[in-house]
This record gives structure tokens, sequence and C-alpha cells, in this order.
């Protein structure tokens, strides 16, 4: 099946969706979460064999992590749809209203958009985020991912379209395209008209193609290239747990800091710990001549080792001496997705907050909160590093566009 002919045929279902009540939504989104339960070890099969082939052809430690999928994994996913399931249904919301001087009653609100298509690499748990939230929303979601993760995709949306069809509502709301060829992402990101909007979640190459490639308009992820500056009233002990788990708690990932900047004023106060503590934990440090003064572990870091996603064991370190300084290291090097200030000066977090060009801004606590499970959004379906129509973690509402319903009793202009 060609892809405009899914896109026509997710129209058709988005139409549906559109009108189904939450029960109706909620149900099926209970109904998905017990199908992968259920159906767990087929996914586990399919799983197995894009990790055999990943490994096969040479993947990295962090995409091998990225494509795994294992019980416990799979029951988070499942637990993820149902808390889904919990929260408010965004269509139909009143974002505001009013009576205009001549009576009419004018109200804005959420509507669906319609088809979202969404273009991801090596994630299979992506796949049931992405189809869970474009339910709840109202929306059909059209399915790309990796080749890399072709088989495990292939299952996890079989079950879910099954689980979709037994609640009532049209199978193809969740609909895979084929991974096997670069047609079908160039196909998807011609199908204005068709598909509404587009959402890449993946690597900077991958974003960037769909930037500029696409002629559906595109709602922009980013890449995290995510900092922790260690202020001169930072509290020693707390920065270096707070750095070391914003580094480490899970490598792979878009909102694990990859850089560190520490104030000149702490620095023989900080990093010698900090530097033990990552050693331990297997973090190699690519650092500026004044961290590698301090270990002899340390690799000289280069602008290109400030400018990178390492997500891996790596890490750059350098310090700089003022907060001044710190601001435009990240003006240079940041991506606009997260950055952490840890301090107990309540004017330099203020100055820090004012001043850094983020989608979220950290204030003594990890990078790793930017999330929407962790904002208490449910499942996310990315986090936007655009400033148009959505920003930051983007929950229920950012997959909803607005409408005016303007209510008169035959009124003229």
């Amino acid at each position: 099946m060609s892809v405009n002919e899914q896109a026509r045929r997710a129209r058709d279902a988005a139409a549906e969706l559109a009108v189904a009540t939450r029960t109706v939504k909620d149900a099926a989104l209970v109904a998905m979460a017990e199908a992968l339960v259920a159906r767990t070890p087929e996914i586990l099969t399919a799983n197995e064999t894009d990790l055999a082939a990943g490994r096969e052809a040479g993947l990295s430690a962090s995409v091998l992590d990225r494509l795994a999928l294992d019980a416990g994994r799979v029951a988070g996913i499942a637990a993820a749809l149902r808390q889904m399931a919990a929260l408010p249904d965004p269509v139909g919301e009143v974002v505001r209203g009013s009576t205009l001087p001549n009576g009419l009653e004018l109200r804005q609100i959420r509507v669906p958009f319609g088809v979202v298509g969404i273009i991801y690499e090596a994630r299979p748990n992506v796949t049931v985020d992405a189809a869970g939230i474009c339910l709840k929303s109202g929306n059909a979601a059209l399915l790309r991912g990796s080749s890399s993760a072709a088989h495990s995709n292939a299952a996890l949306v079989a079950v879910l379209r099954d689980a979709v069809a037994d609640a009532g509502l049209p199978a193809d709301a969740v609909q895979l395209l084929d991974a096997s060829s670069r047609d079908s992402v160039k196909e998807l990101m011609r199908a204005r008209g068709l598909v509404d909007v587009l959402i890449p979640r993946g690597g900077a190459s991958l974003i960037r193609t769909v930037v500029e490639e696409s002629t559906v308009p595109v709602i922009e992820t980013g890449v995290g290239n995510c900092h922790v500056y260690v202020d001169a009233a930072a509290d020693v002990p707390k920065a270096v747990a707070v750095t070391l788990n914003a580094k480490t708690q899970r490598l792979s990932t878009c909102n694990t800091a990859e850089s560190l900047l520490v104030h000149a004023s702490v620095a023989d106060a900080f990093l010698p710990p900090m530097l033990a503590a990552l050693a331990e934990a297997g973090v190699t440090v690519h650092g500026s001549p004044e961290v590698a003064a301090y270990s002899a572990a340390v690799v000289p870091a280069t602008e290109e080792d400030f400018a990178t996603e390492y997500l891996s064991a790596d890490i750059s370190v350098a310090v700089v001496d003022s907060l001044d300084a710190a601001v435009a290291h990240i003006r240079r090097f940041g991506t606009g997705h997260t950055e952490a200030i840890l301090t107990d000066s309540a004017s330099a977090a203020r100055d820090f907050v004012a001043r850094v060009d983020a989608a979220a801004v950290m204030v003594n606590a990890s990078t790793r909160f930017t999330d929407g499970g962790e904002f208490g959004f449910g499942a996310e379906i990315g986090i936007s590093t655009q400033k148009l129509h959505a920003r930051g973690p983007m929950g229920l509402p950012e997959l909803t566009s607005t409408k005016y319903v303007v209510t008169g009793d035959g009124h003229l202009r």
C-alpha cells in the first residue's frame, strides 16, 4: 500500500476519532495496554530479531539500549497508556470564551490536528507512546520507524491495531509505514493535504532533513546538548549528586547532561569528587586544560566535544570564570533543549533562568526531569525545541489545534 493510500485511510479514521467520546478512547487505551502485556512474548521475540541484526551491524551500545525491550519495559509502556487514559481529554476544552458587545457568543475550543505523521529512530517505545497520545487527542497516527526496529514496530502495531478495533474504533487510527526504503519518508514529507503535521524524533541529521525537505507542516523536536552549570554558590555535595544523575541515570536520552560547566571559585572543592564519581560510573571526561589539571584520566576536549550530544558514557567539562561566561558558552553550544543551574543563590538562579534560551531550565534539579511523564503530562510525543505552536515536552494539548465557535441568534453584520 502506498503512503498516500495509508494517509487517505488515516483521514477516514481521523474523522471517526474526532467525534469519539472520552469513554470510548480511554477504553481503547486500556485495551491497548492489556494487549501489550498479554502479547509480550511475541513482542520480545520480534525485538530480539532486531537486536541480533543490530549487534551484527555494529550498532552502538546507546542505540542498542534504546532499541531493546524486555518484560519490564513493555509493562512500563503499557502503564503509560493506562496513565494516559486517566488524563483529561483535551478535545473540546474551551481555551477562552466571551460574549461580544453585539451578543455573539465566542468560544475557542481544542480540536484534533487530524492525521499526524511521526518519523523516529530506533526506539520502539515511541511506537506505542505516539499511537496512544494521538488516539487520546483524536488524531490518526502514521508511524515511520527505523529499519533497525522494523520487526519490533511491526509486532507492536499489530497488537495495537487489534486492540483499537476490538474497542470499536477504526484500526487505521494506527498505521505503520514501510521502513525498508527511504521512499516512504519522502512520500510522507510530500503528503501535504493528506497529513496535517509531521513530527521528527531522532538525531540532528534526521530532524534537519525533515525540517528542510517537508512540504507538510513540521513540529521540530531537537537534539539535547544539555548543560549543567555549577555556580559559585552551589552546594557541592548536592551538585555532585545532581550532576551524576543528570549524566548517568540513562545515557541514551535527549535530556541527559552532555556538558558540565564549573565556576572557577568552586572548582577545587567540586571537581575532585565529581571526577571521581564520573570515573567510578565509567564516564569519560573530555575536559578543558583547567579540568585536566585535576586528573590524568581527563581527555583533552576539542570544540567538537563541546558541541556534541554524546548519548554515551562521555561528558565535556569546562571551568568558567562567571555566570556570564557560562551563559555565553551555553548560547554558543546549546541546542535549546534543557539547561540546569546548581546554586544556593536566588539572584544567580533568576539571572540564569532569564538569560538562557531553552525549552526547559532546571534550578537545582537534574536535566533528566524534562519529560512528559515527569511533568505529569503522561507519555509525550516528543520534546519540541522550536518556538511556534509548542515548546518543551508535548503532551495531549500540544497534539491539538483550535477552532472558533461563534453562536448567535440571527445576527447580521
